[in-house]
């Protein structure tokens, strides 16, 4: 053999071992790296960490805690310090905490509270004007009157926007204080100009995050006094409110009277809401906002809200499994804008006030519709009004699955249709739907 086709073979095996190419008891299969069979703590590396039998613990109370008090101040101690110590438990022990400011979430944490006796609420809103401008990069406003504020306050400013007329919304914190002038947590970076009559309102989602993971809240009550407050757009605000996170877990809370949503996530990934209660918020109950991946919402009351499970845009890979999704003002479950590949099975959708199930026509672009979604083994009872849908698929939407579904209307038929596909739907399967007391059992108004 020629020395040349020696030192080529030596080469492609040396090679093949450092890629791992080669199977061997080290490396497992081909193409796979091996596995961690013995976890340790490793500076750096939080892939692999050890089950550890306990990580730290504080209690939070009125009295007889290890922090002592009843304000956003006292809970988000608690929170950071635990944070510090690289993650662990809060819990939040019977009580009403009232909150001037949101309270901020930090990664790898758990928060237990005590169940309908662990309330968390916020003060009452109060909107005053801003009196002087402010340039995007400058870090305090003035108010026409300093009124109920106070340093530590939350505060949400909107104005019209001076260059394209659009609406302008900062949340911030106020920090410092001469007179009316108050410094902020940090620069506007947007303008605030008279011309676009800027208001300052203390308003403030309760619990919020930003760029967190790994995040954990159970048997705790959110109460967002709506009746005392103006209402903050679900893309801001809601009892809780969260942007850019991922892995985080609701088990067994409330999120009620909030003027806006109750439970609202954007570009979260992720995200499990079991046995929850969201009712009597000011819009929408469960808001799986733009962008989130993989959320499940299962075994959840929805009521009294303005819409129950608002799929927002771009939500994919989604679950809605055994939730009951009642007495919505507007609709039980909207979904829309390239919503994909979502799954909503065994919910009762009962009492909507206009339509149980939306698929909504968003026609912004090429394709920009709830395609590829299954609809299965749902009950959507008595939706609308006289001439109420149970479900209307409207828009260019393609391949939806409709199956095994119980429609029902207990009242008078009326004009009342099971299910409705308007003109320019694309490919719709229906499959052993049971359709029963409505006027018209399936419309479907595409051309043939």
């Amino acid at each position: 053999m020629h020395l040349s086709q020696i030192k080529r073979r030596q080469f492609l095996a040396s090679s093949a071992l450092l890629t791992g190419t080669i199977a061997s008891p080290l490396f497992g299969k081909e193409d796979e790296r091996p596995s961690v069979t013995n976890p340790r703590a490793t500076d750096g590396d939080d892939r692999f960490e050890p089950n550890w039998e306990e990580r730290m613990t504080i209690t939070v109370g009125p009295k007889k805690a290890d922090l002592v008090g009843s304000s956003d101040r006292v809970l988000q101690a608690a929170v950071d310090y635990i944070a510090r110590l690289g993650g662990g438990t809060v819990k939040i022990l019977p009580g009403t905490y009232t909150l001037r400011n949101a309270v901020h979430l930090p990664s790898r944490i758990r928060i237990q509270g005590s169940g309908d006796e662990s309330i968390v609420t916020k003060i009452a809103s109060e909107q005053v004007n801003v009196s002087e401008d402010s340039d995007w990069y400058d870090q305090e406003i003035t108010l026409e009157k300093r009124s109920g504020f106070r340093v530590g306050d939350g505060v949400f400013i909107v104005a019209k926007n001076p260059h394209n007329g659009g609406q302008t919304t900062i949340k911030r914190t106020l920090v410092a204080r001469s007179g009316n002038r108050f410094k902020l947590n940090d620069g506007l970076r947007k303008n605030i100009w008279l011309t676009g009559k800027p208001t300052v309102s203390s308003l403030f989602p309760l619990f919020t995050s930003e760029y967190t993971e790994d995040v954990l809240i159970e048997n705790l009550t959110f109460d967002g006094n709506k009746e005392n407050n103006a209402n903050m757009n679900g893309n801001y605000g809601g009892c809780v409110f969260l942007q850019d996170c991922n892995r985080y877990t609701f088990n067994n809370c409330t999120m009620r009277n909030y003027n806006g949503d109750g439970l609202s996530f954007q570009i979260c990934h992720d995200v499990v809401v079991d046995g929850c209660h969201s009712h009597d918020n000011g819009d929408l109950g469960v808001h799986p906002g733009s962008g989130s991946q993989r959320p499940v919402i299962k075994n959840t009351t929805i009521e009294n809200n303005g819409i129950g499970i608002f799929w927002c845009w771009g939500v994919r890979y989604g679950l809605a499994v055994d939730n009951k999704i009642k007495g919505n003002s507007q609709y039980g479950i909207s979904i829309g804008h390239c919503d994909t590949d979502n799954v909503m099975r065994r919910n009762d959708v009962i009492d909507s006030g206009r339509i149980g199930i939306l698929f909504r026509d968003d026609a912004r672009g090429k394709d920009f519709w709830a395609n590829r979604n299954v609809i299965e083994d749902n009950r959507v009872v008595n939706s609308g009004d006289g001439e109420g849908v149970a479900i209307e698929i409207q828009g260019q939407t393609k391949d939806t699955l409709i199956r095994n579904n119980i429609i029902q209307e207990n009242r008078n038929p009326m004009k009342r249709v099971g299910i409705k596909i308007n003109d320019g739907v694309g490919n719709v399967t229906l499959g052993e739907n049971s359709i029963e007391g409505v006027a018209t059992k399936i419309i479907d108004q595409r051309r043939k």
